[in-house]
């Protein structure tokens, strides 16, 4: 980690206990938990990545994780230009990548809806897919059965839906009814899924997401009550419950 990054980490954990007083906001020690890491963006990816280092969006994430959990080895978490290869989990290396052409392209489908400056939905969407990507890492590191690929996106999902509603915090909800919206935008601008695409479709993540929000605290949201969300309370406990009792070796 360089200095800077050792430096805004410090200041992130700070502002946790603030907000969170009851929390144990940790660092992790030496060669462990999860470490950003920044690349030199692509000169059409520039606008990106100046737009998460302003907002420290990798920093707060892996601050959050760290603080969350205590992870046995290092996780790399690497904001970079991919080429068209798409953010991921190499658990070969244990890296996790955020691609700056994907929040690109997230961007472009965000305007074009009418969203402009799209900052605020871009950030949310790179939150959304860090805590994703951090449910793969989790799977990994306890060696979490998944029966396939298929199974395995559908539980990070659900991690990422227990980060960013763990703590009741609104701007979690937030976060992913952004983040639905961005895969109802992605799947208005390519109706036909990729048939190699282990994801669930882009409607069926987006309805994920509104149900999680909807079932963690009906009352903050009586506009997403319709009668197919009815069991959604329940979704949301199972969800929570399963996660929780695959985490215990790793909570704080």
């Amino acid at each position: 980690m360089t200095l800077r990054a050792i430096r805004t980490t410090t200041a992130l954990c700070t502002a946790l206990l603030l907000t969170a007083p009851l929390a144990s906001c940790q660092q992790p020690s030496p060669g462990r938990g999860f470490i950003p890491r920044h690349e030199e963006p692509a000169p059409a990816d520039r606008e990106i990545a100046t737009l998460l280092d302003r907002h420290h969006i990798t920093e707060t994430v892996t601050t959050d994780l760290n603080t969350y959990l205590d992870l046995p080895h290092r996780i790399e978490v690497a904001t970079r230009s991919c080429a068209g290869e798409g953010s991921g989990y190499d658990p070969d290396t244990r890296r996790i990548e955020l691609c700056y052409d994907d929040l690109t392209e997230d961007r472009r489908l965000f305007e074009q809806a009418g969203d402009t400056p799209a900052d605020e939905p871009v950030t949310a969407v790179a939150r959304e897919t860090l805590y994703h990507e951090a449910g793969h890492a989790l799977i990994d590191t306890l060696g979490l059965p998944t029966p396939d690929d298929r199974a395995e996106e559908d539980a990070a999902d659900r991690f990422a839906q227990l980060m960013l509603l763990r703590d009741g915090r609104p701007d979690g909800e937030q976060t992913l009814l952004t983040a639905a919206r961005a895969y109802d935008l992605a799947a208005a601008a390519h109706p036909e899924p990729d048939p190699e695409d282990e994801h669930a479709p882009d409607p069926v993540r987006a309805e994920s997401h509104r149900c999680a929000t909807y079932g963690a605290a009906p009352a903050h949201h009586p506009t997403l009550a319709t009668p197919p969300r009815a069991p959604c309370p329940h979704t949301w406990t199972t969800t929570r419950t399963t996660w929780l009792q695959h985490l215990a070796p790793l909570l704080r």
